[in-house]
């Protein structure tokens, strides 16, 4: 089904990322992991691969077999170091598996350089992507917000107006980028509003469950981690606490969004279950 129609029937929609693992350990725990979440009737399953394009033949194997297992899925597809044929043979490859949803991003620079630079014959920007998919295709289409601006645009207003042109171009929702305070949420939800972004806006949660990781995240992709937090995540030397700390956080953050009328709500799941299966517990009990 397409996510469009599936944000539209359901009351609530909770929905999962995973990335391709890299072992065959790394791929037995994905599983499990898949499968614990699944109790919790997921209206899609993203799929992202790696920096710089790596690992994208086994994301779209990974995006083939989650497809296989039942569940709606959404392929992260990207303009990292592709032609524009490139990105056609990947599109038909995924129509033909029955895959209905891209999720279509610009993508992070190769590791080592700084700036983005478009293939040859390729797309320099998301929009260009969007506009691509939907001139040839039919796959509904997601595109990335960022609430506290995109870390390469420090301009959030102009960051904004690429995401309208994104949505101008056809996408038909929106996932943002990880937050751990929920007023750059709002803040962001309401503007986008005012300038006439119309598509459903999901907001991104990652549980903090492991500080220096995190804290690597935020500085690759720009998001912050409040200062309050952050001093009561320091103040504690005990990992487990700081991962029980990290939970108790998001689930705030979730009960908030729920509270406030939001019905989305996308988990970063770093191919683990436990945290999210204790947010959603608390959230909404038992399935």
């Amino acid at each position: 089904m397409r996510v469009q129609e599936i944000l539209e029937k359901r009351d609530l929609v909770v929905s999962f990322e995973f990335f391709p693992p890299k072992s065959p350990q790394e791929e037995e725990a994905l599983w499990e992991n898949l499968g614990r979440l699944k109790r919790w009737d997921p209206g899609f399953v993203s799929v992202t691969y790696g920096a710089g394009g790596s690992t994208h033949n086994k994301s779209l194997e990974l995006v083939h077999a989650i497809k296989k297992q039942g569940l709606d899925v959404v392929a992260h597809l990207t303009c990292v170091g592709v032609t524009k044929e490139e990105i056609a043979r990947t599109l038909d490859w995924l129509a033909e598996r029955g895959v209905e949803n891209i999720l279509a991003l610009r993508g992070d620079p190769p590791q080592g350089e700084r700036t983005f630079k478009p293939a040859p014959g390729g797309f320099e920007y998301a929009y260009q992507l969007v506009e691509f998919i939907k001139g040839g295709w039919d796959f509904c289409v997601g595109v990335a917000g960022y609430p506290e601006g995109h870390i390469e645009n420090p301009d959030r207003e102009a960051d904004l107006r690429y995401l309208k042109l994104k949505v101008d171009k056809g996408a038909d929702f929106v996932i943002t980028q990880l937050f751990f305070h929920n007023g750059y949420f709002f803040h962001f939800l309401e503007r986008a509003r005012a300038i006439g972004i119309q598509v459903p806006i999901i907001p991104g949660i990652m549980p903090i469950t492991n500080l220096k990781q995190v804290i690597r995240f935020t500085q690759l992709c720009g998001a912050t981690i409040p200062q309050d937090l952050l001093a009561r995540l320091k103040e504690v030397p005990n990992p487990q606490e700081v991962r029980q700390r990290g939970i108790e956080h998001a689930y705030l953050q979730c009960k908030e969004l729920l509270e406030r009328g939001i019905k989305y709500l996308h988990f970063y799941t770093l191919n683990r279950s436990r945290a999210t299966e204790e947010i959603l517990t608390r959230l909404l009990g038992e399935p």
